[in-house]
């Protein structure tokens, strides 16, 4: 609006604005003064130094970009798993951009750009003129000035840090500060923009000006650059637009938000009735008439026929439009992968050393970050938690969830969930909807404080006591109930009848060996190993392997009873499964853990290679303590509690379940290339799992199926070689003394052996002189026996072996029957000249004799019947 009324000092503005003005036209052209200066009284020379006065340098920095993740798909290229954006914009170059639409940007906007040096000093005089008048308020920018223009408004918005307090009022200002056309300061920042103008001209080609201003320009909303405004609109490329397309794209730069085609159902704008404009339902006829002006300056300037610019005239705006979603949301199944990767972004410093810094990077950067995500593995792993664990059920939070790691490198090449990903703040677990990552611990997006492990965390326990020098084959009393005193960080910690944990279906337990004790995943017998430790070692064990809990607290620490040994041995702490997984594949690299990663390159936005957040794979057990592990491990998926998810493909595996509490069951397996861990449960730990199922499974044994089929993937991609060897000192035999137990009653016998480290099997009795129930034989004999050895034990029948007995009648029997007769009496027979169908004529001893048991009964044959 025109001022009405004006103050000295806007006077005066105006005044040394036109004064500069006329100062910039004596340095463009070589007249020597303008009718400006002379109304003014300035000399040339005064002017010429008040516009030296203003900054003559300006660096337009890169614009900003979409940073944008990747993944490696079935066929082994890269695809866009997700971008992030405040300004959704694609680069191109100058050949990447339809002569089209150069020739109409130009037509309209500064059809005498490529003469010019950077600003049009006749429309520029005497558009400043009329805005300091207050009788125009147009602008009369070349490109040149339009480029300065956004580059300008485009360096103020990247001051302006993402999620900052007032972040659109403060957007808002930077575009008002730049296109300020009225009075005194329209003036001067004309000026200034002119003195860029200048410098921008003397630095970069006309091209690059040209190509700069196409890719920094506004087409509406977060829509930035002609490639993001061809896909938006009309689902092309800026290469392949139309004339039709084009004339609309470079009349929509005049004023985006208003002429934008995106918005068919609210239109744009209403008149003074309330009825709106430049929608579908009106053909966007604001739109359409700045098209047809761009068309007829392309036909005034025989750019094209008057063929051409009729039919392009007669042609409706048809818009193609593509949604450009931002977010996790738009990687769809692989979301909580995209989500893992995003708060690596966001907490990491490789991205900036503040989290503010790091969030603009990520959004604005134009970052391309190469994840480790394998379609060839996440694909199954999807399917495999769709089919098995629904999104929700009535009844409990169900919870499922699964994770992939490559062993010798950690990068996670999977993770699978059964939730739909949602970020909206209506979304609920008990809809089936989150966008919090079951698989993770907090820093990563996962739960607030992991799941508890269940017996997957014994792990801990067997690694320690390898690396102790006991060995797998030790035999332990792993008898219900294990009571007694626990190393505990230079105290103890004693265990009661009252609070010793049961075994799984309240199994008595038995005397066995620890590699019996891990693959049926004794309770009893893993307590009774850590007797022979410390439990803060055990825990300093799982540390070691990049073990902390869901919450990111030391497991070594943190808690009230950090070392107990339901916690410590047994597995009650809760942890996010990446970390189990990294844990397991340790023991399938050799002893090596590595640092669980998702990033493999990142290209920076001036197209160089970017360092990625470091990461490491470091010695943290003695390959024989893995070996022997891996050994161990191997029994409980060969026979063991985990055979059920073996997948039985030629690839050896090894593996460990683990059940807490009835509300959480984990399975974690690994070949010697990829450990698969998964967890399906009750999300906020309240019910429990037997009691529900899903497509004809129980919760709690869903885990089996579902870690079968996701390492059977990976086993296809990855393949996997044989165990090594278990060291020879960590399998053997450990001697010990074993009792004499004969004349002992059998169960005080059983005890007896039991307890010093055999087991025992009861034979068939035999004749003793001792009493009848008590030992007469063990076999081996008491002294120095190998741990573990089944002992035989015979019950005494209570007869004496030197009693004598009946010998039994054979006379006139046939020969074999005779001789079948006293065998199995006892005797031994001798029978010479007898044949098997002679008659037995005399025997010696003679019937009804006493004899003992052995005696030869000599038999005497009448012939042949």
């Amino acid at each position: 609006m025109p001022q009405t009324k004006r103050t000295l000092s806007g006077v005066l503005g105006g005044l040394l604005g036109l004064v500069g003005l006329s100062a910039v036209a004596g340095v463009l052209v070589t007249a020597a003064v303008t009718p400006a200066i002379a109304v003014a009284g300035v000399t040339g020379s005064q002017a010429l130094t008040i516009f030296d006065n203003l900054p003559n340098s300006l660096t337009p920095n890169p614009p900003m970009e979409p940073t944008e993740f990747y993944g490696t798909g079935e066929d082994g290229q890269p695809f866009q798993l997700a971008k992030f954006f405040d300004q959704n914009r694609v680069p191109v170059t100058f050949e990447q951009v339809s002569p089209l639409l150069y020739d109409a940007i130009l037509s309209s906007e500064d059809k005498n750009f490529y003469e010019h040096g950077g600003v049009n000093l006749g429309a520029t005089v005497k558009a400043a003129v009329e805005n300091f008048t207050g009788s125009s308020s147009r602008g009369a920018s070349t490109i040149t000035q339009q480029y300065v223009k956004n580059a300008l408004i485009q360096q103020c918005e990247q001051g302006v840090t993402p999620n900052e307090e007032d972040y659109d009022v403060k957007i808002q200002q930077c575009f008002e500060g730049a296109a300020q056309s009225k009075g005194a300061e329209g003036i001067e920042r004309k000026l200034q923009e002119m003195r860029y103008a200048v410098q921008i001209e003397k630095d970069y080609s006309k091209n690059e000006i040209l190509l700069g201003y196409l890719n920094v320009s506004n087409f509406g909303g977060t829509t930035y650059g002609i490639e993001a405004a061809a896909n938006r609109y009309f689902g092309t490329s800026a290469a392949n637009l139309t004339l039709g397309q084009a004339a609309t794209l470079a009349g929509m730069v005049q004023e985006p938000n208003l002429l934008r085609i995106d918005r068919p159902e609210e239109g744009t704008w209403t008149d003074k009735e309330g009825v709106a404009h430049n929608t579908a339902a009106d053909g966007y006829s604001t739109t359409r008439d700045r098209r047809d002006y761009v068309l007829g300056q392309m036909l005034k300037n025989g750019q094209i026929t008057r063929e051409q610019h009729d039919a392009a005239v007669e042609a409706p705006i048809e818009p193609n439009l593509q949604q450009t979603t931002q977010g996790c949301g738009a990687a769809e199944a692989n979301a909580y992968f995209c989500q893992y990767v995003k708060s690596v972004v966001e907490s990491d410093e490789a991205f900036g050393k503040t989290p503010e810094e790091r969030l603009e990077n990520m959004r604005r950067g134009g970052m391309k970050i190469y994840t480790s995500l394998d379609m060839r593995v996440q694909g199954p792993a999807v399917l495999a938690l769709r089919d098995r664990v629904p999104a929700s059920m009535p009844g409990i939070l169900v919870g499922g969830a699964g994770v992939s790691i490559e062993a010798s490198t950690g990068r996670i090449i999977a993770i699978a969930q059964n939730t739909d990903f949602s970020e909206s703040s209506n979304a609920s677990l008990a809809t089936g909807q989150s966008s919090q990552v079951f698989a993770a611990d907090k820093k990563h997006n996962g739960s607030t404080n992991g799941f508890e492990t269940g017996s997957t965390w014994k792990l801990f326990t067997l690694l320690e006591w390898l690396e102790r020098g006991h060995s797998v084959n030790e035999v332990l009393d792993g008898r219900y109930p294990v009571t007694g005193q626990f190393a505990q960080c230079g105290g103890t910690y004693t265990l009661t009848r009252e609070n010793s944990s049961e075994n799984f279906g309240r199994g008595r337990g038995s005397v066995s060996s620890v590699r019996s004790f891990t693959a049926a995943s004794l309770n009893s017998g893993f307590l009774a190993m850590a007797q022979k430790l410390d439990l803060c070692d055990i825990n300093k064990m799982a540390k070691r392997l990049g073990v902390h809990y869901g919450n990111m607290g030391d497991v070594t620490t943190d808690g009230e009873a950090p070392n107990d040994p339901f916690g410590t041995v047994l597995g009650s702490k809760s942890v996010a499964p990446i970390q189990m997984a990294g844990a397991y594949a340790t023991v399938a690299n050799n002893g090596i853990f590595c640092e669980p990663r998702v990033i493999d390159k990142i290209i920076g936005q001036d197209g160089k290679e970017v360092a990625i957040p470091k990461t490491s794979c470091t010695q943290v057990i003695a390959p024989e303590v893995a070996a022997t592990a891996a050994y161990a491990l191997r029994g409980v998926m060969e026979g063991g509690t985990g055979s059920s998810a073996n997948p039985y493909d030629g690839i050896q595996v090894i593996g460990k379940t683990g059940t807490a509490e009835k509300s959480h069951t984990m399975l974690v397996e690994s070949s010697t290339k990829v450990t698969t861990a998964v967890w399906v449960g009750n999300a906020d730990g309240r019910e429990d799992l037997r009691g529900f199922w899903a497509n004809g499974t129980r919760l709690n044994d869903i885990r089996y199926p579902l870690a079968r089929d996701m390492q059977r993937a990976a086993n296809a991609v990855f393949g996997g070689d044989r165990f090594p060897d278990p060291d020879p000192n960590l399998t053997r035999r450990v001697v010990k003394t074993l009792p004499d137990v004969v004349g002992q009653p059998i169960d005080a016998a059983t005890r007896i052996i039991e307890d010093a480290g055999f087991s025992v099997l009861v034979g068939d009795p035999v004749d003793s002189d001792l009493g009848t129930g008590l030992v007469a034989q063990q076999d081996p004999g008491a002294g120095r026996v190998s741990g573990g050895t089944t002992i035989t034990l015979r019950p005494s029948t209570g007869k004496s072996p030197n009693a004598g007995a009946p010998v039994p009648k054979v006379t006139g029997a046939k020969f074999s029957e005779a001789k079948s007769a006293l065998e199995g009496a006892g005797f031994e027979v001798s029978g010479d000249g007898c044949k098997n169908g002679s008659t037995v004529k005399s025997q010696k001893p003679a019937a009804d004799a006493s004899a003992p048991p052995g005696t030869v009964v000599t038999l005497t044959c009448a012939g042949d019947d």
